[in-house]
C-alpha cells in the first residue's frame, strides 16, 4: 500500500485496486524506459541532421563518412557537438569530406 501512496481514487486506498495500479504503473515504467532510450535516438539523429545539413552534408552521407574514416564518435557525441560548439562540428565535417 505504501507504493500506492498519492494514487488517486480507491487505488490508494482498496488493496485489489491498488495491486492491479502498481502491476500496471510497472508494466508502463518497464516499456518506457526502452521508449526514453529510443526517443533519444531520434533526437540525436535531428540534430546531427541539422547540423550536417547547414555544412552540405545529410545525416546518412554524414554518418557513412564517419564509418568510413573510422570514427569512434557515436552519435551522442556527435549530437552534443552539433548543439553546443557547432564551429567544431563544422571543422570535423570538413576534415571528413577531403
Amino acid at each position: 500500500m505504501a507504493q500506492t501512496k498519492g494514487y488517486r481514487f480507491g487505488r490508494s486506498t482498496k488493496t485489489r485496486m491498488a495491486k492491479d495500479a502498481i502491476f500496471h504503473a510497472g508494466t508502463s515504467a518497464f516499456r518506457d524506459r526502452r521508449t526514453k532510450k529510443r526517443l533519444a535516438r531520434n533526437l540525436w539523429a535531428l540534430r546531427i541532421n541539422a547540423a550536417g545539413r547547414e555544412n552540405g552534408m545529410s545525416y546518412s552521407k554524414l554518418i557513412g563518412a564517419l564509418k568510413k574514416a573510422g570514427s569512434v564518435l557515436d552519435r551522442k557525441v556527435l549530437a552534443t557537438l552539433a548543439k553546443d560548439h557547432p564551429e567544431v562540428f563544422a571543422r570535423m565535417v570538413q576534415n571528413i569530406t577531403r
